[in-house]
């Protein structure tokens, strides 16, 4: 695997985690629990969200095997609804006034029962960051050691994720709700690129339509 593809896949799932979307949801998860369980908090949530993601790594292929459905058909509808989750981050509510809002029904919970909804999930391991890792761990394409590769590279994006929730008082402070809603607009750009890319691929694979090797990147022929 080269620079480029590890560049291509750190992006990719750096944006769907989009851990800088995270931090208003960890900042309100946290408002009513006491400050000495703040870093346990944020490693239970990342922790639950890395085995999620792990787990939809190692068997989400298999389970579309099992089904006997093809990989091409999987990257089409992955991309779709990719390119609709970027639309949500670019035009609609950002991810934290979505999940501020569902956590609001379950205030007088315990105390770090939040740490699993809405901060591990959905808002971590995010429905786009499981399409995310099938596409980008297709068996067909990717061998175990390039797989692997994509598990470390998912492994070090929840690092910096656990990173930015144990600073997030501190970031949240400089660049306030304005900021996190301009980053998450910006994640949603990139997303909808990668999600356009991941579609063409899909058809790609079906046969539909071919790469042509000696054309420029995007230029397809039927």
């Amino acid at each position: 695997m080269d620079w480029t593809s590890l560049s291509r896949e750190f992006v990719t799932l750096f944006v769907v985690v989009d851990p800088f979307g995270t931090i208003p949801v960890f900042l309100y998860a946290v408002s009513r629990v006491p400050p000495h369980l703040h870093k346990l908090f944020a490693l239970r949530a990342v922790l639950i969200a890395a085995a999620v993601l792990l787990v939809f790594l190692v068997g989400g292929q298999i389970l579309l095997e099992a089904l006997g459905l093809r990989l091409g058909s999987f990257q089409i509808a992955g991309g779709i609804i990719l390119f609709l989750f970027a639309m949500t981050m670019i035009f609609g509510e950002s991810k934290a006034q979505i999940e501020i809002a569902e956590a609001r029904k379950d205030e007088d919970d315990e105390h770090l029962s939040q740490a699993v909804f809405p901060l591990a999930m959905p808002s971590i391991a995010s429905p786009g960051a499981m399409l995310a890792l099938v596409i980008l761990t297709e068996n067909s394409s990717n061998s175990w050691s390039e797989q692997a590769v994509t598990a470390g590279l998912l492994l070090v994006v929840l690092a910096i994720t656990l990173l930015l929730l144990l600073a997030a008082s501190l970031i949240h402070r400089v660049i306030g709700d304005t900021g996190t809603s301009v980053i998450s607009r910006i994640m949603g750009i990139i997303l909808a690129t990668i999600a356009i890319d991941a579609i063409f691929g899909g058809f790609d694979a079906l046969g539909i339509l071919e790469l042509t090797p000696s054309a420029s990147p995007g230029t397809l022929v039927s």
